[in-house]
């Protein structure tokens, strides 16, 4: 996995984001640094981001 290429797409994401949505992503960031499971929870965001 490339670091910065994951950076540049978190950074456009960001950048479309409202507060909220922009929240709720805050959220799941903190789930996905706290978690033994991180691999698990970064493949669910990947797939949330595709929908």
């Amino acid at each position: 996995m490339n670091n910065n290429m994951d950076i540049s797409k978190l950074m456009n994401t960001l950048s479309k984001m409202d507060k909220k949505d922009l929240e709720n992503g805050i959220k799941q960031l903190n789930q996905v640094l706290s978690s033994g499971d991180n691999k698990k929870i970064i493949e669910q965001l990947k797939n949330n981001m595709n929908k």
